[in-house]
């Protein structure tokens, strides 16, 4: 007899390891905060308190959004069909000057709600009030690496770039044994932030043993700013001043040319692709399938809602395939089991956190989703990688476990009063529409 805390079973299981085992009619158990056994003998032979019927469906690997802002929910939909710049100047900036911690924990805890209703178990945020953040995503049970965006104008949080420096190591010693958060060193990019910052920035991170995470290459106008300013690409400039390694995550790489994509590989440097977001801002396509080819570890990323405008990695990832088959008029370019790697071992490596999440191994954290099949868009089955990818969205998602602990049963969240988390963030769209209207 197996004794276990939760037992998920009647479900095709996806383990996502490094064979890509599936288990047709499979079992799998939770004791504590991780994963006791995977298999398939009879549920019968295991005796748990909490037993989830899949009914049928599929058991995998929780989603990562390896890149997002996740108080940006509260901009959703507020200056749409900009482009890049004139979106954060004109708007995203002047707005965030006038944030609060009650509006990121607000914005924060409705993404909370988004993300996890949409099979995300773990999140990577880059933004403002980030203790607001990491309070917002413990209290949600998901999985999150926090940290604040540091760059050379003055902050709404901490305003002066030293104290940023100060909110950053206080954030680290604040969560470093906390099990579901961790902190990141996070300055904003190349273009808003001086070598002088990016260094202080790498060593930060390496002397904690934490992520360096920032935007690189999005656009074109920022690719000809960095050459004006350094006469050098962006890649060839980070590596001169010594950022690169396994360390670093770069978010977008949308404009790299060859030579960079040799130096990320070389350097063992991690990539998250944020399709949606470059595609709606018209950035361009990132060349994913070559930096794939040379063997850079790439996640995904739904960026913020004020550019997607949602935080569904389902439609990341069906978008992530269509996107570059129709760049490279080759239908095998970017297959479904590729992209859903990206969004689950990928993305845990991305995150350093490849030894607890990103598959279902027995002893990894139990984070863990079940889609429900028993829909007629969902209906026949015949390959579940595909069927992830080009039939299925986050809103299938019936059941969410996070370290060891239930937080959605049945498509309800246990977790978070979603109601009142709806009504603050009306309430705070309210204050945004005045903030617009004054500049």
């Amino acid at each position: 007899m197996i004794k276990a805390d939760i037992l998920i079973h009647n479900g095709i299981i996806l383990t996502m390891d490094e064979n890509y085992t599936v288990i047709p009619d499979g079992l799998l158990c939770i004791t504590g905060d991780k994963i006791s056994y995977i298999g398939e003998k009879d549920k019968e032979s295991v005796q748990a308190e909490k037993k989830i019927d899949a009914q049928r469906g599929l058991i995998l690997p929780g989603l990562i959004n390896s890149h997002t802002h996740a108080a940006m929910t509260l901009f959703r939909g507020l200056a749409d069909d900009l482009p890049l710049m004139e979106w954060l100047n004109g708007y995203i900036f002047p707005v965030e000057k006038r944030m609060d911690e009650d509006f990121v924990r607000t914005g924060t805890l409705l993404a909370c709600t988004e993300m996890i209703m949409t099979g995300t178990t773990t999140f990577c945020d880059m933004y403002l009030f980030e203790e607001e953040v990491a309070k917002a995503a413990k209290e949600s049970g998901i999985r999150c690496v926090a940290g604040e965006v540091l760059y050379d104008f003055p902050s709404p949080n901490y305003g002066d770039l030293e104290n940023g420096f100060r909110y950053t190591e206080n954030l680290i010693n604040q969560w470093k044994n906390d099990p579901i958060i961790k902190i990141a060193v996070e300055p904003h990019s190349i273009f808003t932030c001086s070598g002088d910052l990016l260094s202080r920035a790498n060593e930060l991170a390496l002397e904690r043993g934490v992520p360096l995470i920032l935007h690189l290459a999005e656009t074109k106008h920022e690719l000809k700013e960095v050459e004006a300013k350094y006469k050098k690409r962006p890649v060839q400039y980070l590596k001169d001043l010594g950022l690169l390694g396994p360390h670093l995550i770069l978010d977008h790489c949308v404009h790299i040319n060859e030579p960079e994509i040799e130096l990320l590989s070389e350097n063992k440097v991690n990539v998250v692709h944020n399709p949606e977001s470059n595609m709606k801002l018209a950035s361009g396509i990132a060349p994913v399938p070559e930096m794939i080819a040379r063997g850079i570890n790439v996640g995904l990323g739904t960026d913020g809602c004020a550019s997607n405008n949602n935080l569904d990695i389902f439609g990341e990832m069906d978008m992530a395939a269509k996107l570059h088959k129709v760049n490279k008029l080759d239908p095998t370019v970017m297959n479904a089991k590729v992209v859903i790697t990206m969004a689950t071992i990928n993305g845990a490596k991305v995150l350093g956190l490849e030894k607890k999440i990103g598959s279902l191994i027995v002893g990894k954290k139990a984070d863990i989703i079940v889609i429900d099949l028993n829909k007629p868009h969902l209906t026949p089955i015949y390959n579940p990688y595909s069927h992830i990818v080009y039939a299925a969205n986050g809103h299938d998602v019936k059941d969410s476990v996070i370290n060891g602990r239930i937080v959605m049963e049945n498509r309800r969240l246990l977790t978070i009063d979603m109601e009142d988390v709806m009504e603050k963030a009306r309430q705070k769209s309210e204050m945004v529409k005045k903030w617009v209207e004054k500049d």
